[in-house]
């Protein structure tokens, strides 16, 4: 509605029109301004055609009339001798109508005629006005077209709807009356005039010169550019991979980076350091590269969006909460490392109210089930497993854990002793909680993994090594040589696969993008029992009232052949000394023949739980094994308190700081180390040391050293980041890098050569793994194969 008070009295009344309220108005009114105009020249046309068209009809009939007049023959002789009147008067009235004719067809008539015959419009609405006021002009523009525009219309130009001005007349005024701007659009006027008085110029100077604009062309001035020794180092840090399959270890490229980049620092030191560079000077070598080459590339405006063979992951992260997706390579009843400490981990992680959990275990068939699971213990169906196994965690940690367990098919391979995961594992895992994966055993999984890249279906793919397969390999026949071969297949999966590596200790295989650091912890089942054996010392009770003992699956690798030589060599030295051995296995025949023959005081007996009841009164435990990565029964006898006699091995940096752990280097020392335990009484556990043995202390170093917290504590999942002198540089979109090109390739190659029958069967895969077989399809209904994948044949 217009307000039709006068501008002085509604001056005061008016609230403040700012550039939105001015262009809602506008639009609002728009639609109607427009259809007006549209009827009111639509019928200014419309008459003015039908008039054109009366005239021309008119002087068509009058032309006719003429010429049929002139053309005239009669028949009376008398009248050719002289020309009736008739005829003169004829030819006196040709002239006046060629007159009429060129009055009528003028410019001027037709003005003149449109003037008269159009409806007078009491409002005309400048719509240059309209223009100025949403740029924000405050000057007006004389581009008014008047009837010219609309002679022109007539004459076959074209003149858009803008070009018109409609104008209000006043009454009294001229022909040529005056013009004035419609009322809202002078109040608009009016009030952008009085906006742009407000924002003086310094403030726009100052709004410009913090702008991002103004910070790019100043970071880009500060950065000096790439200098030759920076490139090379680049470029020999991202060719690791080659480096590596070519057999040069990490340290030689790391030193050739270093010299590299320490030139760059002496440089640096002999001029002024600029503000964006001053951490250059200390800290990682790696991390100060990648910013260098980070901070150049930002300050030029490159943005990298990823390379070749890097495929991007589409996942939903919308939700605040995280999914983690734990796959492992074994499960219960089998008690084997692989299948106990994923569990627990998918236990406490699910503790956390940032993600959810999935366990992902293998399901294996009858058959397969009585050769791997102890006892003669078998399920009839996963569901049946999945309670059993809940079952047995409760028991042990005391509260009801709160994730999912799902299946995937597998095989158990009797020549590795070990389960192999048939078809495409990564597929029992839904898109929607395709986010975070953690690969226990990853480099097994990856072996004959023909599907998917994890790092294209997850967000962040951690992998845990819990195995030292070159030290069992090395055992066999052809050892080295297959030791050889299989170092570098784990180096190329593990690479095409994960995103992180950690290794339990440094007697792992040193594969790339890895760290060491122990992720396990102990049952709580242990720590309760050492601390019922702390308070009855404390009582003055005797707590242990047996002597020494081992506990393993009875393979050869497990420790047993080094136990068996200690014992045979030194047996004068321990005169006296009995050990009781429990476990079962594969080759519990040939050891305990071996130790009858050698006559070792060697009990043997049938295996059992570690927290076993008969198990408590035990006071040392002795694990010879350096074939383990972390021996978990080892970190059981500790939690319970008891000594522990184990080699001075990289497997067992952890346990070193424990003083109950007695380690030795020599078979002499072993024999010291076996005495003094049986000497004296192990040191009760302090607080922080049973801490440090918990499963929430280890899934703290979890989180940490897999970089999950990061994940979890960034809902996008942003790439990794690092921070300088204040400034963020976005390392992966920033850098193009070679390494991830390389990573994509390994993967398309491994997914080539494992989607091969023959290939598969000559690097000693299980026939038929490559998808799983009709038996899986039946136990865990599965579509058959064909069916999720078919082949169409043309």
């Amino acid at each position: 509605m217009i307000n039709l008070k006068p501008p002085e009295a509604r001056a005061s009344t008016v609230p403040p029109v700012t550039a939105e309220k001015a262009l809602s108005l506008i639009s609002k009114g728009w639609r109607e301004v427009r259809n007006s105009a549209d009827a009111d020249l639509q019928l200014m046309r419309d008459r003015a055609n039908s008039f054109k068209n009366l005239a021309s009809s008119f002087d068509r009939e009058l032309e006719n009339f003429l010429n049929s007049a002139s053309k005239s023959k009669f028949s009376v002789p008398a009248i050719r001798s002289s020309p009736p009147a008739e005829i003169d008067f004829v030819k006196r009235l040709q002239p006046k109508l060629s007159e009429i004719r060129r009055v009528y067809s003028s410019p001027e008539f037709s003005r003149k005629v449109l003037q008269k015959w159009s409806p007078r419009p009491r409002i005309r609405i400048d719509l240059s006005a309209i223009k100025n006021a949403i740029v924000s002009e405050v000057e007006d523009r004389d581009d008014v077209v008047d009837y010219d525009a609309r002679e022109s219309f007539w004459r076959g130009r074209k003149v858009g709807f803008t070009n018109f001005r409609w104008e209000w007349k006043g009454e009294g005024e001229g022909e040529e009356g005056q013009f004035r701007d419609w009322e809202p659009i002078r109040v608009l006027k009016t009030r952008l005039r009085e906006f742009e008085r407000k924002n003086s110029s310094s403030e726009i100077f100052e709004n410009f010169k913090n702008s991002e604009f103004v910070e790019k062309v100043k970071s880009s001035l500060q950065v000096p550019p790439f200098d030759v020794p920076e490139l090379l180092a680049y470029l020999v840090r991202q060719s690791g991979p080659f480096l590596d399959h070519l057999g040069i270890s990490r340290d030689i490229s790391d030193r050739i980076v270093e010299s590299l980049c320490s030139k760059r620092k002496s440089q640096l030191l002999l001029r002024s350091i600029p503000a964006g560079e001053a951490s250059i000077l200390e800290g990682d070598i790696n991390d100060e590269l990648d910013l260098r080459i980070a901070s150049v590339l930002q300050s030029t405006g490159h943005h990298y969006e990823g390379g070749f063979w890097n495929y991007s992951s589409n996942h939903d992260l919308s939700e605040r909460k995280r999914h983690v997706a734990i796959v492992t390579t074994a499960s219960l009843p089998w008690m084997t490392g692989t299948a106990v400490n994923p569990l627990f981990r998918a236990a406490y992680l699910s503790r956390s109210a940032k993600q959810n959990v999935t366990l992902l275990v293998p399901w294996l068939c009858q058959s397969d089930q009585e050769l791997v699971y102890p006892n003669n213990v078998t399920f009839n169906s996963p569901e049946e497993q999945e309670l059993y196994i809940r079952k047995w965690l409760e028991e042990r940690v005391g509260f009801r854990a709160d994730f999912k367990i799902s299946f995937y098919p597998g095989k158990f391979s009797k020549a590795r002793r070990s389960i192999i995961p048939a078809g495409d594992t990564s597929q029992f895992i839904s898109s929607k909680d395709a986010d975070i994966a953690i690969l226990e055993e990853p480099e097994h999984l990856n072996w004959y993994h023909h599907g998917k890249r994890w790092t294209d279906k997850f967000n962040h793919v951690v992998g845990i090594v819990h195995t030292n397969y070159l030290e069992y390999i090395k055992r066999e026949k052809n050892g080295a040589i297959q030791a050889f071969f299989v170092k570098h297949i784990n180096n190329w999966v593990t690479r095409a696969y994960c995103h992180k590596v950690l290794r339990l200790s440094a007697a792992t295989q040193d594969l790339p993008k890895s760290v060491v650091c122990n992720v396990h912890g102990v049952n709580p089942k242990f720590l309760k029992i050492g601390e019922k054996v702390a308070e009855e010392r404390e009582r003055g009770q005797q707590a242990f009232t047996k002597g020494a003992y081992f506990l393993g699956k009875m393979v050869w690798a497990k420790g047993y052949k080094e136990l068996i030589d200690l014992l045979a060599k030194h047996k004068s030295d321990l005169h006296g000394f009995k050990l009781d051995v429990f476990g079962n296995g594969e080759d519990a025949h040939e050891v305990q023949s071996t130790a009858k023959k050698l006559d070792l005081n060697l009990n043997f007996m049938k295996g059992r739980d570690h927290a076993d009841d008969s198990l408590h009164g035990y006071k040392v435990f002795i694990n010879p094994s350096v074939s383990d990565v972390l021996c978990t029964a080892t970190a059981e006898a500790l939690a319970m308190g008891k000594f522990v006699v184990c080699a001075d091995h990289p497997s067992n940096e952890f346990f070193r700081s424990f003083p109950n752990c007695l380690t030795y280097k020599t078979p002499e020392d072993f024999v010291v180390k076996v005495k003094e335990a049986m000497a004296n009484e192990p040191q009760p556990l302090t607080p922080e040391q049973r801490y440090n043995l918990s499963w929430e202390a280890a899934t703290q170093r979890f989180i940490e050293y897999s970089e999950l917290d990061r994940m979890l504590n960034d809902e996008k999942g942003d790439s990794q980041s690092a921070q300088a002198s204040g400034k963020i540089f976005r390392k992966s979109l920033s850098t193009p890098n070679l390494t991830n090109m390389v990573d994509g390739g390994l993967a398309f190659a491994h997914y080539c050569l494992t989607g091969n029958e023959f290939l598969r069967l000559c690097t000693g895969a299980i026939p038929g793994t490559r998808d799983y077989d009709k038996q899986h399809c039946k136990d865990l209904q599965l579509l058959p194969p064909q069916v999720v994948n078919p082949i169409y044949l043309w």
